[in-house]
């Protein structure tokens, strides 16, 4: 890559116009269908879904070939693979107009798709040809090569109208094959590839291109592009059908307004570039996202219309969007989607300057994607809610999501450049005049000598800290798993209350709650050695303020559309989320021997929160206990008046007290600190994979069997009225697994593992028995105390699965870790991915709140009964129980534990 000194080569300016022509009329081809597929549609009678499918297709292979490409760009030059993907394209789109079936477009848009994949290749063909301070403003000019769907959109309509839309097809391949000649006729190689060959050097080898996809920062890179560019597209694509379908407006002025959108998001890519070597992607970035926040969710809110009860009685009116201010804030949204786009791109050349094409081509490939996904999920989002902004909700979030990851990494890495100056700076800004060497001593909350396993250190300071973060953290984890699981209580009472709901709607916001919570595990397992365990402990603790505010509001009326009530159960799930970083954390302040218990105390108690829940959720929703704040009670068909936004808020004010503890009461440990890179090591490590066998045959079987039991107990013996019973089920579970982590540590986890799945081989073979015979006299309650003996064995499985994996780790360090690193150095490594193992863990294990209940669910409705599940269940317990005999516990195990 040229230096930021080194001069443009003179023919740059004219291989730079021509890679620009060339993407533009390409992209005019892979975009061909948001005019001609909305006639098509008309024609084959296609759904929204399918409209969105046909119309994704070609920019999902687009997308996919982008990082292939990108490579081959890079290792044979980007001239020859330019012009052969167009003609390749050109050939695809001419067959498009043989299709005569909704299936065989569906295969000519695959080979369509390969226009778009041009991009990455002329980023890298056109970074070659200008040094570094130069780079953002080229790839912007060729960038804004997106201006084809504008083309596509003005011209399309008016030969579609004429000739039909096959012909639209055949003249847009024509024009591409002869722009591919033209291109090969008027370009030349780039200097870095005619240097190579002139040197008889052989391209890099595909995996020296590819090493950097290893970096989280270029994942990162590939989110802000996915909604930049991915969004572009996809309302590129969707623009057209979304005129038509809330203006009214025929397809030519819909396709014509659409091109208000399109033109600005492509042509001010140029300008974008510019800025970003002025002012600096990241400033660009900032605005970028800023204004897409705001501008999405104005274009997200549906007409909607009000009622206030004033002192002069009801005051009503409604709020929508017309078509002027809708077009004015589209233009607005594609102007800064330009500028972003720009940026992105901006950043890939300065780092990394010798894997553009592989770097670039997966950030366009990830974009690309969004271009395929976004159309086809705005069909489904409009077909299940029947609202038209919903697509504008959707792209709100994702923004938000990209925005607020961009901001935690910056500050990360401000943090990190001036940790010593950030370190003096005081909590309040007025108490800097006060705040010398002796306040920043005691208010300091990070540890720099952390030694839990040195004895004198551990008795002298350690205990003392390490026992305040637990105690704080339990009650944090207790929260989070009441509010994890509360939905499944508010759901069973929705109906009695007015709102109605079919079994399978009620079914998917019982079952959403665990989804989202395991789902969120994956990352929340990551995060306490990035951002630090009190302010992760201290965010993640707040986050419940959302739902538990949600569900208080969004019951209090039962017009309140289902949408809603699904988003709030996706929301339950930032309680689910919480025990992984939870657990993580408070695994780096104890020693080995006294890991064990301080893992199960955390987390027996912090389970404690699904039978606290339970307990005290039928009790809050009787009463008015917030008065006249918490809003009147609804009446029931049988009389009864309930106050079930109690259920919600009964939880804040414990809320606010937990998050304020947390920031003010933890510690996070300097040595804890490592990037998602540092413990990404674990998934090379196969001790991680089978630790996620066991655990979740003990914490996905405890979590799925609260979860359902209710459910379970209630259809096989109808006649038992067993609800107020339930909540002991979690209560037995939470209360073993607290009051047993010290058998772990002194015999060993392993050995407790094998025993504990041993004895719910027999709990299981003792509730199918009972069931089997569930209208004998008593088989109720031999089925609810063999219930009982598997949430004790689930208890003490969980406490000692999650004592193996520090033991386990430290002997694998100790094993893998090169010859010169010092002890200290392994023993940090070992905690660090112990720690990231004991989340991971409990994320892929925390599915089993959404899958046992659909195993029983299923086997009832397929056999009349739920004991093929619980069958099915036995099975998958010997199987641990071989595992961890294998691995584990035999003489000549390749861990004993």
């Amino acid at each position: 890559m040229q230096a930021p000194g080194t001069p443009v080569p003179k023919q740059a300016g004219r291989i730079l116009g021509m890679s620009t022509l060339a993407f533009t009329t390409s992209f005019a081809v892979w975009t061909i269908f948001s005019i001609i597929g909305i006639r098509i549609q008309q024609e084959l009678g296609l759904t929204d879904t399918q409209f969105g499918l046909l119309a994704g297709t070609p920019i999902l292979t687009g997308s996919l070939v982008r990082i292939v490409l990108g490579v081959w760009a890079d290792q044979y030059g980007g001239r020859t693979v330019f012009a052969l993907t167009m003609l390749a394209a050109a050939a695809a789109t001419a067959l498009l107009s043989l299709a005569d079936s909704y299936e065989t477009m569906l295969l000519a848009a695959l080979g369509v798709g390969l226009a778009g994949g041009t991009f990455a290749v002329g980023v890298a063909y056109v970074s070659k040809w200008y040094p570094r301070g130069r780079q953002g403003t080229a790839l912007g000019i060729f960038g804004a090569g997106n201006v084809g769907a504008a083309v596509t959109k003005f011209v399309a309509p008016f030969v579609m109208v004429a000739f039909g839309w096959t012909t639209v097809a055949l003249v847009w391949a024509a024009a591409l094959a002869v722009m591919a000649v033209v291109f090969w006729l008027t370009t030349a190689d780039d200097p870095e590839t005619v240097a190579r060959r002139a040197r008889g050097e052989k391209p890099r080898s595909a995996f020296l291109e590819l090493a950097p996809l290893k970096r989280l920062q270029v994942w990162r890179f590939a989110l802000y592009y996915f909604f930049v560019f991915g969004a572009f597209v996809s309302l590129a694509l969707w623009l057209p059908h979304y005129l038509v379908g809330v203006y009214g407006l025929d397809i030519k002025t819909a396709g014509m307004l659409a091109a208000f959108y399109s033109v600005p998001a492509s042509v001010f890519r140029a300008y974008g570039g510019h800025l970003s070597d002025r002012k600096g992607a990241r400033t660009i970035m900032y605005w970028t996202f800023g204004v897409s926040v705001i501008a999405t969710f104005m274009l997200s809110y549906p007409p909607t219309d009000y009622v206030i009860h004033g002192l002069a009685g009801p005051i009503a009116f409604s709020t929508s969007m017309g078509l002027v201010p809708f077009v004015i804030l589209i233009f607005v949204l594609g102007f800064f989607m330009s500028l972003g786009k720009a940026a992105v791109y901006k950043h890939i050349p300065v780092y990394y300057p010798d894997n553009v094409g592989a770097v670039g081509g997966l950030v366009g490939l990830i974009g690309g994607l969004g271009g395929f996904i976004l159309p086809l999920t705005f069909g489904v989002m409009l077909d299940l809610t029947g609202i038209w902004t919903s697509c504008f909700m959707l792209l709100f979030a994702i923004v938000a999501v990209a925005f607020v990851w961009m901001h935690l990494s910056i500050r990360q890495m401000e943090r990190q450049a001036l940790a010593t100056e950030l370190d003096a700076l005081p909590e309040l800004p007025e108490m800097r005049e006060i705040h010398g060497p002796a306040q920043r001593a005691q208010t300091s909350r990070v540890i720099e000598d952390w030694r839990p396993e040195d004895p004198d250190f551990w008795k002298t300071t350690g205990r003392r800290i390490a026992r305040r973060n637990l105690w704080i953290s339990i009650p944090c984890l207790l929260l989070a798993f009441a509010v994890w699981m509360v939905w499944s209580m508010v759901v069973a009472k929705l109906p009695a209350i007015g709102f109605a709901y079919s079994t399978e709607q009620l079914f998917w916001l019982a079952a959403l709650p665990g989804l989202s919570g395991a789902t969120l595990r994956i990352f929340y397992a990551f995060m306490v050695p990035v951002f630090g365990g009190r302010l992760w402990t201290t965010l993640s603790t707040a986050s419940l303020l959302i739902p538990a505010f949600g569900i208080g509001y969004a019951v209090q009326n039962p017009e309140t559309p289902y949408l809603i009530f699904l988003v709030l159960a996706l929301l339950c799930g930032f309680g689910g989320g919480n025990f992984a970083s939870s657990m993580a954390n408070i695994s780096f302040f104890f020693p080995k021997s006294e890991k064990g218990n301080a893992l199960a105390l955390n987390a027996g108690l912090g389970n404690l929160g699904v039978s606290v829940m339970q307990f005290l959720v039928p009790l809050v929703i009787t009463m008015g206990v917030f008065g006249v704040m918490g809003g009147d009670a609804r009446p029931t068909a049988a009389g009864e008046a309930l106050w079930l936004q109690n259920a919600g808020f009964v939880w804040v004010p414990f809320i606010l007290v937990a998050t304020v503890a947390a920031w003010f009461g933890m510690n996070d440990i300097a040595s804890a600190r490592a990037s998602f890179r540092d413990q990404a090591a674990i998934f090379g490590r196969s001790h991680t994979w089978i630790m996620c066998w066991l655990y979740t045959g003990t914490f996905g079987s405890f979590i799925g069997y609260a979860a359902a039991f209710p459910l379970l107990t209630r259809t096989q013996f109808p006649e038992i009225d067993a609800l107020q019973f339930v909540f002991l089920g979690p209560l037995v579970g939470a209360l073993s697994r607290a009051g047993t982590g010290w058998i772990s540590d002194r015999f060993g986890g392993g050995r407790v593992t094998l025993w504990t799945f041993v004895l719910m081989i027999a709990g299981t073979a003792g509730v199918v028995w009972f069931l089997d015979m569930k209208d004998q006299p008593g088989a109720f309650w031999g089925f609810f105390a063999m219930f009982m003996v598997l949430f004790f064995a689930t208890g003490i499985g969980n406490a000692s699965t999650f004592q193996m994996i520090p033991v386990i780790m430290r002997t694998v360090i100790d094993r893998t870790a090169p010859a010169g690193l010092a002890p200290a150095e392994r023993l940090r490594q070992a905690e660090r991915e112990s720690a990231a193992i004991i989340g991971f863990t409990s994320a892929i294990a925390a599915y089993g709140a959404f899958f046992i209940p659909k195993a029983y669910g299923s086997s009832i409705a397929i056999t009349g009964g739920a004991e093929a599940a619980l069958l099915g269940f036995l099975g998958f317990y010997v199987t641990c129980v071989a595992v961890t005999w294998f691995f584990y516990t035999r003489k000549n195990a390749p861990v004993r534990c």
